[in-house]
C-alpha cells in the first residue's frame, strides 16, 4: 500500500549530519528506507551529501548499487581503480561490491545526491514511467515561459 499524499521535505528543516567514517562528509536523508516502503518503491536511501574542503568519502563498497549525481563543485572519483576528475552535472553508476571514493577537489564544499538501490536476483525488469496529464490550473503569479523552454 502506498501513501497517497505528497510529502515535502524543506531543506531549511533538514539538519546536516556528520558521517563519522569519512572526512568532512555531511548528509541529509532525502528518502529513508521506511519512506521508500511507504511509497511502494525499492530503495535503501537517498542522500543529499556535502563534502567539505579537503574532505573525502573514503574508499568503500556497498551491498547495494549507488547512483551519485554531482550537483555542486569539482570532485575526484576513484573509478575502476583510477582517480578521475569530474564536476557538477556528472553522474556515476556504481554497481554493488565495487570499491569507490569521492574526494572534494574544489575550493568550496561539493554537493551530490546519492541514491542507494537494492540489487535483487530475479527482480522484475524496470520500465520507463508513464505519465497521465490532468486538467489543472497553474499558479496565478507564474511568469510566462521563455521562448524555447
Amino acid at each position: 500500500m502506498t501513501d497517497a499524499r505528497t510529502i515535502v521535505k524543506r531543506a531549511a528543516e533538514m539538519d546536516w549530519s556528520l558521517m563519522p567514517d569519512h572526512v568532512s562528509l555531511y548528509h541529509r536523508e532525502i528518502v529513508s528506507a521506511a519512506e521508500a516502503d511507504a511509497l511502494g518503491v525499492r530503495a535503501s536511501s537517498v542522500l543529499w551529501e556535502k563534502i567539505g574542503v579537503g574532505g573525502a568519502i573514503l574508499p568503500h563498497y556497498h551491498d547495494v548499487a549507488e547512483i551519485i549525481h554531482i550537483t555542486a563543485g569539482k570532485v575526484r572519483l576513484l573509478c575502476n581503480g583510477e582517480w578521475r576528475s569530474y564536476e557538477a552535472g556528472d553522474t556515476f553508476h556504481v554497481p554493488a561490491g565495487v570499491v569507490h571514493s569521492v574526494v572534494n577537489d574544489d575550493t568550496a564544499p561539493t554537493e551530490q545526491i546519492s541514491i542507494f538501490l537494492p540489487v535483487e536476483e530475479g527482480a522484475p525488469r524496470n520500465r520507463y514511467f508513464g505519465t497521465t496529464q490532468v486538467p489543472a490550473s497553474m499558479p496565478p503569479d507564474r511568469p510566462p515561459a521563455a521562448e524555447g523552454e
